[in-house]
C-alpha cells in the first residue's frame, strides 16, 4: 500500500495505444513498442514465466482477516448472482406451461438478463469508483432481493419479461465491483489464486440452483415460484456481512490522493477522462475477449440440461446428477487454473483451457449415455478454468481510476453480445426436428437436435477466444492499487 496515502495515484502508468505506438503514460523506463514489434512478440510471449509455484496453502495464508472478508463477501455475491441467474434456465419448460409460451419465448428472459446487465454495469462500476466499493454493492443486493420477488409474482409472459430485463440491470452491477473488492488489497502472489477462487462463485451458484432446482420447483402446489421466493431471501445475510466490513485500503489511499489534489469529484472526473482517452482500444479489446468467452460459457450450459432431456432423454434426476458433476468440474478447473496462472502465465493458461475445452465439447453434445457426466466435469472445468483467469487478467490491465468500471463493463458488454446464444439455439435448434416420444398419457413430446447446435456454437467461440488470446496483451504481476511495479513490464 502506500507510504504516504496522499501520494499520487499512477492511474495511467500502463501501456496504452497512441500513434501507432505502445507506450506508457507515467515515465516507467519502458521504450514505446510499434504495432509490428507488438504483433511480431505475440507468440514468444506465451512462453510461459514458469514462476516458482508456491505451496497455495500457504498463498492462502498470506491473506488477513480483513482480505479474507472481502474475498468470502465478493464470493457469496457472485454465487447468488449466479444463482438467480439461472433460476430461468433451470425452470424453462416450467415458465413456459405457466405463461402459455414456447421455450424459445422463455429463452428471451435468460437473453433480457445478459442485454441489460452492461447498463447495470456502468453505473455501479462509475459509482463504485467514485464513492467505494462498500455502498454500491449494498444497494444493488437489495435490488436483487426486491426483483427476484418480482419474478416469483408475475402473472404474465409480458410481466415476466419487464420484470428480468430489470433484474439484469441489478445483475449487471456485481461483478465489477465484487471483483475489485476480492482482488484490489490482495498480495501479488496470491492473485492468480484468488481470481479462481472468487470466479469459482459462478459455477457454485450454478451448482446450488440445479439441486434447490430439485428440492423447490414443482414441489408444492406452486409450482416453480417457491424456488425464487427462496432466491430473495439468502442476500439478507450478504449485506449483513458486508455491512460489517470497511471499505477496501486500496480505494481509501486513491481517495485520500484525490483529497490531496483538490475537489474529489473534478479530480475523479479528471482521471477517468484520461484512463478512458489513453485506453480506449484496450477497452475494446476486452470486451471482443469476454465476448468470446461469454459464448463459450453460456452456449454450453444455458440449454445444456434442456438438451439433456430433449435430446438424450434424461430423467430430471440424471440432468441434475450430470449438472453437480458438471458444476463440481467447473470449481476444481477455476481453482486449478487461476493457481497456474501466476505460474506460467495468464494468457497461456487461458488458451490451454480453451483447446482442451475445444477438443471435448463434441464428446460433451453427443454421447448419449451417462458417461457424458464424465465429458461435463472435465469440459465445465475447462470453461471456468479460462474464466478463473478473467478477473485478474483484466484488472491487471486496468486503468486504476477506473477498475470496477472497466472490469465490470468489459465482462457485461461480453454477455451483451452473447446475449443470444440460448435464444440463437433454441431457435436454430428447432430446425432438426428428432423423432418425438410418446408420453405415458399418450401425449406427443416433440424433440430437438440442440446438441447439434451446442457443439458448433461453442466451438466456434472457442476457436475466436484462443484467437485473442493470442493476439491480446499481458500484464502480469502489474500493481493494481496504483504504484507500478518494476516487473510487470510485459506487454
Amino acid at each position: 500500500m502506500y507510504d504516504d496515502p496522499k501520494a499520487k495515484i499512477q492511474d495511467d502508468e500502463h501501456y496504452s495505444i497512441q500513434d501507432g505506438a505502445f507506450q506508457s503514460e507515467e515515465d516507467t523506463g519502458h521504450n514505446p513498442i510499434s504495432i509490428r514489434e507488438y504483433v511480431a512478440t505475440r507468440l514468444t510471449s506465451l512462453k510461459p514465466p514458469m514462476n516458482s509455484a508456491a505451496n497455495p496453502f500457504k498463498l492462502l495464508a498470506m491473506l488477513n482477516a480483513q482480505q479474507w472478508g472481502f474475498l468470502a463477501v465478493s464470493f457469496l455475491a457472485w454465487t447468488w448472482d449466479a444463482f438467480d441467474y439461472f433460476t430461468v434456465s433451470l425452470t424453462v419448460s416450467d415458465l413456459a406451461e405457466t405463461f402459455g409460451t414456447s421455450t424459445s419465448d422463455i429463452t428471451w428472459g435468460i437473453t433480457l438478463v445478459l442485454m441489460f446487465r452492461s447498463i447495470g454495469s456502468i453505473m455501479v462500476g462509475i459509482l463504485a469508483d467514485r464513492y467505494g466499493r462498500k455502498w454500491p454493492f449494498i444497494i444493488n443486493l437489495v435490488f436483487f432481493i426486491v426483483l427476484e420477488l418480482g419474478t416469483s409474482f408475475c402473472q404474465t409472459y409480458q410481466q415476466f419479461l419487464a420484470v428480468r430485463a430489470l433484474y439484469g440491470i441489478a445483475m449487471g452491477g456485481m461483478y465489477g465491483v465484487s471483483a475489485v473488492t476480492a482482488l484490489e488489497d490482495c498480495p501479488k502472489e496470491a492473485r492468480g489464486l484468488i481470481a479462481g477462487l472468487m470466479q469459482q462463485g459462478y459455477a457454485f451458484g450454478y451448482l446450488l440452483a440445479t439441486a434447490l432446482a430439485r428440492a423447490l420447483v414443482n414441489t408444492t402446489t406452486h409450482g416453480w415460484r417457491p424456488y425464487f421466493w427462496f432466491a430473495a431471501c439468502f442476500p439478507v445475510l450478504i449485506i449483513a456481512f458486508r455491512l460489517f466490513l470497511p471499505e477496501t485500503k486500496a480505494f481509501r489511499a486513491r481517495q485520500a490522493s484525490r483529497e490531496g489534489r483538490g475537489n474529489v469529484a473534478v479530480q475523479f472526473i479528471s482521471d477517468a477522462r484520461a484512463a478512458l482517452k489513453h485506453h480506449w482500444l484496450l477497452l475494446i479489446y476486452m470486451v471482443l475477449l469476454t465476448s468470446g468467452l461469454n459464448f463459450v460459457s453460456h452456449g454450453s450450459q444455458d440449454l445444456y440440461p434442456t438438451m439433456l432431456k430433449n435430446d438424450f432423454g434424461f430423467s430430471s434426476n440424471a440432468v441434475t446428477v450430470t449438472q453437480v458433476v458438471a458444476n463440481l468440474g467447473a470449481m476444481t478447473g477455476g481453482t486449478t487454473v487461476g493457481y497456474c496462472s501466476q505460474i506460467f502465465g495468464r494468457r497461456f493458461s487461458m488458451i490451454v483451457s480453451c483447446i482442451v475445452g475445444g477438443a471435448l465439447i463434441y464428446p460433451y453434445t453427443y454421447t448419449t449415455t451417462h458417461a457424458v457426466t464424465a465429458v461435463a466435469f472435465f469440459e465445465q472445468f475447462c470453461v471456468q478454468g479460462a474464466w478463473s483467469v478473467i478477473p485478474i487478467y483484466i484488472l491487471e490491465l486496468s486503468p486504476v481510476a477506473l477498475q470496477a468500471f472497466v472490469v465490470g463493463s468489459a465482462y457485461q458488454f461480453g454477455n451483451l453480445a452473447s446475449s443470444a446464444s440460448s435464444t440463437i439455439e433454441a431457435t436454430i435448434g428447432e430446425r432438426f426436428p428428432l423423432s418425438p416420444l410418446t408420453g405415458v398419457d399418450g401425449t406427443v413430446v416433440h424433440r430437438y437436435h440442440y446438441g447439434k447446435v451446442i457443439c458448433i456454437l461453442t466451438g466456434a467461440a472457442y476457436a475466436y477466444s484462443i484467437v485473442l488470446l493470442l493476439l491480446g496483451p499481458e500484464k502480469k504481476g502489474r500493481s493494481t492499487d496504483g504504484v507500478a511495479d518494476a516487473d510487470s513490464a510485459e506487454v
